[in-house]
């Protein structure tokens, strides 16, 4: 391939992964902002848990619809108006002083984030070639991996020379230079027609529909959606832990404030280390074992955290399993990407998401209460090897010899299957 066909095969993609970058690095800003501006304003740490309540409850009633919008809507229009719409809110959410209105302002940006990632995801699909895609998968998981390191030390130095606001008004300017971005991507849906009366006509009947649609696409592909829904309990598991890792770090392990930055700094090392040696590989690992043997390896992460008793092997654990993620995530995001027609794509995606946030709701809340009753070792202990035997199905699914097309057929080839 020459380097002008190469460079010209990655021009958009390479746009879209800047924009990405830069939503990243201006999301976790925002998200460490948001909880130091909610504890100054009523000192109360309940008040900063009630956030993820709140963005989780969201994410819950937003998903439940919003995959039928996104389906029968241009992705790219409705990318660039989602974008603008968090900038605005973001801009005045400073501006309110009670904290009800605050979870409002919240609440609504979540909606227009929890409906930005499906949509987001199935435009990428149609952009990005199939034989680009776990490169450019790889590529993401690295910036994302730059973005949980970059992003929390810019929001400290905002923090140190301005205000939490300064880095509110700091993700709402990304916001906006993603959006400008986005009016400079190609439109791949140009050609498509979509009925804007249909879209004015969601009504409780379309939506069962839709519902239907999933559950009937569920039942005909069987193998497909187990590995979604497989890799997607990994998700809530590691979610419902993460909730208790600073209790364990300080109540259990007794770690100083300090030590405790260290742990955190550990996996955001694994995280970038695993991202950066995943780019230089994925092309010479498949995806089933990229989805397998990451996930195992996480889990075992995981383990080793939770059985941990020094400082030292608490680190290795948290390098581990954040070092595994950046190939279990590339490699899930290639399987979806070429298994799951774009037609539902919003609908699968936002759909399986309302069960993934159910879940997470339900397990933190149980994780929680039996930290409270039993002991917080206990609890991340058991929620570890819980991880660890779904991972163990999940890789047996995944290397299976008669499954293995699902990982290198053409998306064509697949959407054909469906029409037969």
């Amino acid at each position: 391939m020459s380097v002008k066909k190469f460079i010209g095969g990655w021009r958009y993609p390479s746009i879209l992964l800047f924009s990405i970058g830069i939503s990243s690095v201006g999301s976790w800003i925002y998200f460490i902002a948001l909880n130091l501006i909610v504890l100054h304003l009523t000192g109360s740490a309940m008040a900063v848990s009630g956030l993820y309540i709140i963005r989780a409850l969201s994410t819950l009633l937003t998903n439940s619809w919003s995959g039928s919008l996104i389906d029968r809507r241009n992705k790219k229009k409705l990318m660039i108006i989602l974008s603008f719409l968090q900038a605005f809110l973001i801009v005045i959410l400073p501006l309110f002083s009670s904290l009800l209105l605050i979870y409002l302002m919240v609440f609504v940006i979540t909606m227009a984030s929890s409906m930005y990632h499906p949509t987001s995801m199935t435009y990428i699909t149609k952009l990005i070639p199939m034989e680009q895609r776990k490169r450019f998968n790889a590529l993401r998981s690295l910036l994302d991996s730059g973005a949980f390191i970059t992003g929390p030390a810019i929001a400290g130095i905002m923090f140190t020379i301005g205000t939490p606001n300064m880095a509110i008004y700091l993700n709402a300017i990304a916001l906006l230079l993603s959006a400008f971005i986005t009016m400079a991507m190609p439109n791949v849906e140009a050609d498509e027609e979509f009925s804007e009366s249909e879209v004015k006509k969601l009504t409780v009947g379309l939506l069962k529909d839709d519902w239907k649609l999933v559950i009937q696409f569920t039942r005909n592909y069987s193998y497909t959606m187990l590995i979604y829904f497989l890799f997607s309990v990994m998700i809530v598991l590691m979610t419902a832990t993460d909730s208790l890792e600073a209790a364990f770090a300080t109540q259990v392990l007794s770690l100083s404030e300090g030590e405790y930055g260290l742990l955190v700094s550990s996996a955001g090392a694994g995280l970038l280390i695993g991202s950066i040696t995943n780019t230089f590989t994925v092309e010479k690992v498949s995806t089933s074992w990229l989805i397998g043997v990451g996930s195992l390896l996480t889990a075992v992460g995981y383990i080793v955290f939770s059985s941990s008793t020094t400082f030292f092997i608490a680190i290795v654990g948290c390098f581990v399993l954040s070092f595994a993620s950046a190939f279990a995530n590339t490699g899930f995001y290639t399987f979806y990407q070429n298994n799951i027609p774009v037609r539902v794509m919003g609908r699968i995606g936002s759909i399986y998401g309302v069960i993934e946030a159910f879940l997470v709701i339900l397990l933190t809340v149980i994780f929680g209460l039996a930290a409270e009753m039993v002991s917080i070792r206990v609890v991340v202990v058991t929620g570890s090897w819980i991880m660890a035997v779904v991972a163990a199905v999940l890789f047996v699914y995944n290397i299976q010899p008669s499954k293995s097309h699902l990982y290198s057929s053409s998306l064509k080839e697949f959407e054909k299957r469906i029409h037969q």
